[in-house]
């Protein structure tokens, strides 16, 4: 299996002191939070994108040719790119250029993206965001994968023998379907024989696991080998520690801040308690044990072989903050890596070839 570190770049209030960071300090925070996971020897590190508040994750390429630029090992996502909202002509050239950068550490996780802002600032509603998200994702993979490209489409100017530059350094990107309620990102995903990457955070874990069944049921449908399909999945939240209780009791005041403010922004309960999240949702709160049975339960529902984790500090010390981190991957990641077997990420693929072995 390998492990993730997640970040959305929100700019919050801290849920101990209620201070809210600058925005060049919450960004510079990323950065580190970047060096840190490649450091604890995590497989990768994603940003999401989002275009409104309390969000400061607008500019994923930026962000992570600045990552790249500090790290050297770890593989670098965006989760989720959102194509609906973006010239898929400019995009590819935002990500080929990044994957030069990155020495071909880059893997791409693509979705329509949502919320009211994507309609004010970019005019794109629920009526038209999937098939601008599919078409985006057809014309961006015929620019990654040729330099002469004749196309046309419904919401951008058509391209005649184009060529798009810079031309990147993977021959062929993984490109990951993120998905959360809807079956149309599956259903891309599988058509192409792409992965998917279930957002696995903001409900129980049914209604995720049933979309997985789903994805696996069209893949063979178009053709595809069973064993060629590839799932990951999100966490609710995250915090190891070495009991339950103590986890539990870190963990609290992150829980009733993130449940104020979803009061305060007029969202959606789904867990009232603390208890009832780490009991119905996909959070790894507790022991080591109690998080290696948990990930095996939910293995057994979605077949994954990538997790992300929340890079976010989320008001807990530097000290709790990593400590999690470190107990994670020194007794977490090192026995669910040994019982569920999983595929290279691009950085394990690129260091492979620079040397000449095969991964």
């Amino acid at each position: 299996m390998k492990f993730l570190l997640f970040t959305l770049v929100t700019r919050v209030p801290d849920p101990r002191t209620g201070v809210v960071p600058e925005t060049r300090e919450r960004l510079r925070s990323v950065v580190e939070q970047a060096r840190l996971a490649e450091d604890l020897g995590y497989d990768g590190f994603a940003v999401g994108e989002r275009h409104e508040d309390p969000f400061l994750s607008a500019a994923p390429p930026v962000l992570l040719s600045h990552i790249a630029a500090v790290t050297s090992r770890i593989t670098l996502f965006t989760a989720v790119t959102t194509l609906s909202l973006l010239d898929p002509v400019r995009a590819f050239e935002d990500y080929s250029t990044l994957d030069n950068l990155a020495a071909g550490r880059l893997e791409l996780i693509i979705g329509k993206g949502n919320g009211a802002a994507q309609a004010q600032l970019f005019h794109v509603t629920t009526d038209d965001q999937w098939e601008r998200n599919r078409e985006g994702y057809e014309l961006f993979r015929q620019l990654w994968a040729s330099d002469s490209v004749t196309w046309s489409g419904q919401f951008r100017p058509p391209l005649e023998r184009a060529k798009a530059l810079p031309r990147p350094l993977q021959p062929r990107i993984r490109i990951w379907h993120g998905s959360a309620t809807s079956r149309d990102s599956v259903e891309l995903a599988a058509r192409h024989g792409d992965p998917l990457f279930s957002a696995n955070v903001t409900n129980p874990i049914e209604p995720y696991a049933e979309l997985v069944r789903h994805y696996r049921e069209r893949w063979e449908h178009y053709g595809h080998d069973p064993a060629d399909a590839l799932v990951g999945a999100g966490t609710a939240g995250f915090h190891v520690a070495r009991t339950s209780q103590e986890a539990l009791t870190t963990y609290r005041p992150i829980f009733e801040a993130r449940l104020a403010l979803s009061r305060k922004l007029g969202l959606p309960i789904v867990f009232e308690t603390l208890d009832d999240f780490v009991d119905r949702s996909s959070a790894l709160i507790g022991s080591p044990e109690q998080v290696i049975d948990k990930v095996g339960r939910q293995y057994e529902r979605f077949g994954h072989e990538v997790i992300h984790l929340s890079a976010e500090r989320d008001g807990r010390t530097v000290a709790e903050h990593r400590d999690s981190l470190e107990l994670f991957q020194s007794e977490v990641a090192p026995e669910l890596r040994r019982r569920i077997p999983s595929r290279p990420l691009a950085a394990n693929t690129a260091s492979s070839e620079l040397i000449g072995v095969t991964p």
